[in-house]
Formats: structure tokens, C-alpha cells, sequence
């Protein structure tokens, strides 16, 4: 039946302000009212329907993304939008496609290496898409090691040219986005020789396709590198490898706000200290944080919902069965993905301010900050794309067979979101930067040298080794304090007790790979202090609505709680708590999911995301789900017709066969 909410029952059990907490997931009134109107706008706008998209050919889900694509240039021309709201449309169009790297890495590179005159040159032209940029820096070869790029930038001072120049097969620039099909330019990154002496990566803006006709210039070999996991998913974007033959370009298409190649071909430092390349990468790796509270939250929208509609055994007397969010089960593995929904989505918003402020200190000259948001923001994307990623995968196995199914929305989200536990660093990789970090802090910790922010922590070292967590019962758990300080201990030993076994080998290099594992999981443990402390810290600011705080504490308790839980063998092992701590901990756990339980479906409303958005009939808003797969199954292009293609080819003849053969 359309128009009935069958989950109006559970909406009706809410203990607090919806349209309040979807202001507090939002991060204010004004954000809120921006992603209500464009999400709205999108799911009413049919030239931006998803229907059939993963049952598509790639050919022709390629050319419909390039369709969506120039047609939402078109809507935010017409509309008059602000680089905001444009860039809020393109987020609920909900589709990987070659804008992403365009606006999310062409642009941002060139504003964050590229000189003034630079940025007056390209800019406009790439603001108002006049050309297309990608960002080419992975290689078939090489990708989270960036020193070990192959591909070469000679200088030619006969010509003021640089000649850009892939030597092996391994220094094809492989896998960025927009590159196969659609991209005009790029920003290559290449070693700089210059004198005969290699300088280095930097970042070079290379033409690829004339603008003419769009062919690949001379020299340039370009095309997409094939079909990737998942139905629709990232197959709508194209990826591209890309080699030169020894491509010239003008010495000025250098990024050179950092550093400059003289019409002589001397190298040279400028004024601008290297640092400023870091706030680049600190924005991307933000933004990064931010998605993953977003495509975690989507999965978790759909499996709450769903869970609250579908109903397994427990009938008595011809009763309804028992809805399956009621399982203990289901809730323990629910629910604090719901708790890590809201959690990475705080911890985003600091984020985005740790980016702010660490800007301004750049532009003064201030790098006190820097190590630090550079750890927090490599260890923060690790922790919660893996988060992710694992989530959103256990929210299908939440919903069961039908999760399986493409129409649950689940399989496609998943396949777009797990690359991001690869791109813009490997997150084994980023924690053992983070883990780097750590020992350094632990060995400066006699220097007299005060650590500060996220690692001021270290600073109580030895408190925190010797002290003991004093809960005597369930409810302890819920004191912030008692919280904080567990997760403090827990991250300074395991950082000690790894610099301790580190300085037993004579060659640190040889020790920090010997212990990585360790040094991995000591990172994780800050990063999970990280989230943890800066949720509680969002209870202490003015939340309106007393209903909505609570909420909000009883999801922080579950994040922390079960933290705790899943890594009991780091509290105990360290020795901060008891295995009774360890139990009354897991009790009041079970508690906070009875108390969760009743605002389940409101708290996943509060994302405030529509139909169309979330694109799964599993998740849908009404619950009408059961009517809708039945729907569904009969758009599929198989049941076009009653007899398959290929059926008197291939199956009349073996059921003639069988025939003959039962005769005899």
C-alpha cells in the first residue's frame, strides 16, 4: 500500500526532538537548511533518477553519468548556486564521476602549489570548466610510496621547456579518476631534473586532449583501466592510465609556489616554506573523515529500518513473530555502528576545524601544529574508513538475503566506499606514520618539551602508567573521566611498552619493521582516544533540547563501551582495569542498547536523508518493503520476456536429451 508508514510505530516511541537532532548531525541551522533543500531538490529533479543504474552495461553507465553530470552544470548555472550549494548538489547526485577529482583535487592542487599568477591563469578556466583536470600521481608501480614515482620532468633550457616522460611500463600513471575518457588536464607529479641533478617529486599541469577535437595530444597514450568491484559503484567513473613519450611542456606549468626552475635551469627554494604543502593534504584527508560518517550512516539508516520491519520466529498463538531489532544479537552489532555514525561525524566537525586553524598558523609561519594535524588527520582517515568499510558490510549481513540483493542499496555503497581505505594513503600505511609520531612524542617526553592538543595526554606519562581505573559498578562507566582516563592509559603503555622493545634493537629502522603490527595497533588505540575524547566534548557544548542530549550520551556510552569490549585485551593486558571492570563494563553496555533501542528509527531519521539519496528499497522511509522488492524483481531485463535468450540454443536441447533418455 502506498503513502502508509509502517514504521510509524517506532517513530512515535522517540524520547527527544527529532528536527533537533537533525540540526545537531547537520553542525547548525544553516547547514541543516542547505542539505534539506538540495537533497530535496536532487530527489525531485527526475533528470537525476538512479532507477536501473546497476543493471546498465558500462558503456552506457558511463555515458549516463557524463549525462548527470553536465546536466547538474547546467541546473547550478540556471539556479544561481554558490560554490556551496553547487558543491552539495554534486554530493546528493550520488554518483562517482570526473567532477569529484576536478573540483576535489585539480582545483585544490593548483590553489594550494601554484603561484598567483598561476592560480589567475588556471583557475578560472577550471572554475568554469573550460578545462577538465585530474590529479595524477599514483603509478602501476608505486603508490603509497611517493619518493619511488618513475615518471620524469627534464629540463630542456635550450627550449624553457620541461619534457615530461614515462620511462617504464611501471611509471604509467594509473587509476586517477576522470583521466581515461574525460579529462583535458592534469596535475602530474614527476621527478624534477634539472642540471642532470633529480630534485624530487613536484607538480606539474600537463595538457592532455587538444580542446578541439579532444583527441590525445602527441605523446600522450590515455585511456580507461577497466571494470572495477561492484555493479554501477565506481565503474561510472574512469579511471585512467596515462604514459608520455617525452610530452614538452612550458617551464611555467611547473607548480612552483614552493619551489621554481630559473630560465637557466637552476633550482630554487622560494619564500614559502614546504610546510604549506601539508594544508592540502590535511583538507583532503578531512573531507575524507566527513564521507566516512556519511556512507556509514547511509548503511546504517538502511539496516535499522529494515530491521525494525522485518519479523523472524517467536510467534505465540498465531501472533506476530518478533521484529528483529528486538534480538540482543542484531542490537550489539547494530547499534554501535549507529553510536560510530554519530561519533565520526563529530570528530569531522573538529577536524575541519583543526584544518582552519592550522591554515591560519601556516600563513604566519607557525608549524608548531603541524606534525601533530598531520598525524591526527593520517590516523583519523585510517580509523574510520576501515570503521566504515567494515560497517557498512556488516549492515548487509544485517539485512540478511535481501541485502544481497542491489536494490537493498548495500552492495553499491559498499563498492564505492572501499577504496577509501587505500586512496590518499594505504591505512596500514598512515597508522605507522601515526605510529612514528608516537615514538617520537614518547622519546622527547625528558626534553622538558610540553606536548600539546591530542597528545597532551603524554604529558601525565607517568600517572598514566601507574594509575588504576577505580569503578565499582556498571553505572561508572557512564563518568566521563573514568572513560577518558581508561583510554589514556590504555594508549600510553601500549606507545611505551612499543619504544621500550624498540630500543632493544640496535638499527631503529630494523625494529620499528620488526614491530609494526604492534606500533599499528598502538596507533589505532590514540586514534580511538582522539574520537572518543572529542565526543565527549561535544556533550559539554550547548546541545538544545534535553531529549537530544540524551541521546547523544547514551550514544557516546555505546561507542566507548564497546571500544572497550572489542578491545578488552588491551585494557586488561595493560593492566588499567580488572576483568570484574572488564564485565561491569559489557553490563552497563547492555543497558545503554535497551535504552537506544526505542529511539532507533528516529535517530537514523535525524540523518535526514531521502529516498532517492539513500536508493534502497530496504531503507526506505515508509518501511513499504516487501511490495516494493516484489516491483523491483520484475524491472529486471531478464524477465523481459518469459522465454530466456539463449534457451533454444542451450537448454531445449539437453530437456529434449533428458526425454529421450527417460524413454529407454
Amino acid at each position: 500500500m502506498e503513502g502508509v508508514d509502517y514504521l510509524a510505530d517506532e517513530r512515535r516511541k522517540a524520547e527527544f526532538d527529532v528536527n533537533e537532532m537533525k540540526i545537531v548531525w547537520a553542525g547548525s541551522r544553516h547547514n541543516f537548511g542547505l542539505a534539506d533543500r538540495i537533497s530535496k531538490l536532487v530527489a525531485n529533479d527526475p533528470g537525476f533518477s538512479k532507477e536501473g543504474r546497476t543493471m546498465l552495461p558500462r558503456k552506457e553507465l558511463f555515458k549516463n553519468t557524463l549525462r548527470k553530470a553536465a546536466y547538474a552544470w547546467k541546473r547550478i548555472i540556471e539556479l544561481r548556486l554558490s560554490e556551496e550549494e553547487a558543491a552539495k548538489l554534486r554530493h546528493f547526485v550520488d554518483e562517482p564521476a570526473f567532477t569529484d577529482l576536478h573540483w576535489g583535487m585539480f582545483i585544490p592542487a593548483i590553489k594550494g602549489q601554484g603561484t598567483d599568477e598561476q592560480q589567475k591563469k588556471w583557475l578560472p578556466l577550471a572554475y568554469k570548466m573550460q578545462i577538465i583536470g585530474c590529479y595524477a600521481q599514483t603509478e602501476l608501480g608505486h603508490g603509497s610510496n611517493v619518493q619511488g614515482l618513475e615518471t620524469t620532468a627534464t629540463f630542456d633550457p635550450q627550449t624553457d621547456e620541461f619534457v615530461i616522460h614515462s620511462p617504464t611500463l611501471t611509471s604509467s600513471k594509473w587509476w586517477p579518476g576522470g583521466l581515461g575518457k574525460v579529462s583535458t588536464h592534469a596535475v602530474v607529479y614527476a621527478r624534477l631534473i634539472t642540471n642532470g641533478k633529480d630534485y624530487g617529486i613536484n607538480g606539474f599541469i600537463v595538457q592532455l586532449r587538444s580542446l578541439e577535437d579532444h583527441k590525445p595530444l602527441p605523446g600522450v597514450t590515455v585511456g580507461d583501466i577497466g571494470m572495477k568491484f561492484g555493479n554501477g559503484a565506481y565503474n561510472t567513473m574512469d579511471n585512467g592510465v596515462l604514459r608520455f613519450d617525452h610530452v614538452r611542456i612550458p617551464r611555467d606549468q611547473m607548480l612552483m609556489r614552493v619551489s621554481q626552475v630559473t630560465r637557466e635551469g637552476k633550482y630554487v627554494q622560494s619564500d614559502v616554506p614546504r610546510q604549506l604543502l601539508y594544508g592540502t593534504m590535511v583538507y583532503v584527508r578531512q573531507t575524507i573523515v566527513a564521507d566516512a560518517s556519511s556512507a556509514l550512516s547511509r548503511a546504517v539508516c538502511i539496516a535499522t529500518r529494515y530491521s525494525a520491519v522485518r519479523r523472524q520466529f517467536g510467534s505465540q498463538n498465531g501472533g506476530q513473530e518478533i521484529q528483529v531489532i528486538d534480538y540482543k544479537t542484531q542490537q550489539s552489532r547494530l547499534f554501535p555502528l549507529l553510536a560510530s555514525a554519530y561519533a565520526f561525524r563529530f570528530v569531522g566537525e573538529w577536524l575541519k576545524w583543526l584544518y582552519t586553524d592550522v591554515t591560519q598558523r601556516l600563513q604566519a609561519n607557525d608549524f608548531s601544529t603541524l606534525p601533530e594535524a598531520h598525524a591526527c588527520t593520517a590516523g583519523l582517515k585510517s580509523l574510520t574508513t576501515t570503521a566504515t568499510a567494515d560497517g557498512i558490510e556488516e549492515c548487509r549481513k544485517l539485512c540478511g538475503g535481501h541485502g544481497y540483493l542491489c536494490s537493498s542499496g548495500l552492495p553499491e555503497l559498499f563498492a564505492v566506499y572501499v577504496p577509501a581505505c587505500t586512496y590518499e594513503g594505504d591505512n596500514t600505511v598512515l597508522l605507522l606514520q601515526v605510529a612514528r609520531f608516537l615514538m617520537k612524542t614518547v622519546s622527547q617526553l625528558g626534553s622538558g618539551k610540553k606536548p600539546v592538543g591530542t597528545i597532551s595526554y603524554m604529558g601525565r606519562i607517568e600517572h598514566l602508567m601507574q594509575c588504576r581505573s577505580d569503578v565499582k559498578q556498571a553505572k561508572d562507566w557512564l563518568k566521563p573521566s573514568a572513560v577518558v582516563e581508561a583510554f589514556e592509559a590504555r594508549a600510553a603503555r601500549m606507545s611505551v611498552a612499543c619504544a621500550q622493545n624498540l630500543s632493544k634493537f640496535d638499527n631503529p629502522e630494523e625494529g620499528f619493521a620488526e614491530l609494526a603490527a604492534d606500533l599499528a595497533e598502538a596507533a589505532v588505540a590514540h586514534c580511538q582516544l582522539i574520537v572518543v575524547s572529542k565526543f565527549i566534548e561535544k556533550l559539554q557544548q550547548d546541545i538544545p533540547g534535553e531529549g537530544v542530549k540524551q541521546q547523544l550520551e547514551v550514544l557516546c556510552g555505546i561507542y566507548y563501551l564497546f571500544l572497550l569490549h572489542k578491545h578488552q585485551g588491551d585494557f586488561l593486558g595493560t593492566g588499567y582495569i580488572t576483568s570484574k571492570q572488564a564485565s561491569l563494563a559489557n553490563d552497563q553496555l547492555r543497558a545503554l542498547y535497551s535504552q537506544l533501542r526505542p529511539n532507533a528509527i528516529s535517530l537514523v531519521d535525524a540523518f535526514n536523508y531521502t529516498d532517492h539519496f539513500l536508493d534502497s528499497i530496504l531503507g526506505r522511509y515508509d518501511g513499504n518493503v516487501y511490495p516494493k522488492l516484489y516491483e523491483a524483481a520484475w524491472k529486471d531485463p531478464l524477465n523481459q520476456s518469459d522465454i530466456a535468450d539463449g534457451f533454444h540454443e542451450y537448454i531445449r536441447p539437453l530437456l529434449k536429451q533428458q526425454l529421450r533418455t527417460a524413454r529407454l
